[in-house]
């Protein structure tokens, strides 16, 4: 699913027109940006969290070459899928 059809869903379940339902999705989209770089987790109960990860400096070797370089750290996005999503997937895949 796209951005275009997940607005067009979400207009159609909300009764929204396209126009109202892109700037909930871009409101939803801002707000959750604006967490993530206060590096705050942002939970969504039913469906999961979000949060961002420190990932520490390290040293890797050039397979090739055999040279080593540090890699400085970095954040990065994780996801973490509640429970009640995982049971869902779960159920669906058995079927």
């Amino acid at each position: 699913m796209n951005s275009k059809e997940f607005v067009g869903e979400l207009s159609r379940r909300l009764g929204y027109t396209n126009k109202d339902a892109t700037q909930l999705v871009a409101s939803v989209v801002a707000i959750l940006s604006s967490e993530l770089q206060e590096r705050k987790a942002a939970s969504f109960p039913g469906f999961g969290t979000f949060e961002v990860k420190k990932k520490m400096e390290r040293i890797a070797v050039n397979p090739v070459t055999g040279q080593r370089m540090l890699v400085p750290p970095k954040l990065s996005l994780g996801f973490r899928p509640s429970q009640t999503l995982k049971d869902k997937l779960k159920k669906e895949s058995i079927r």
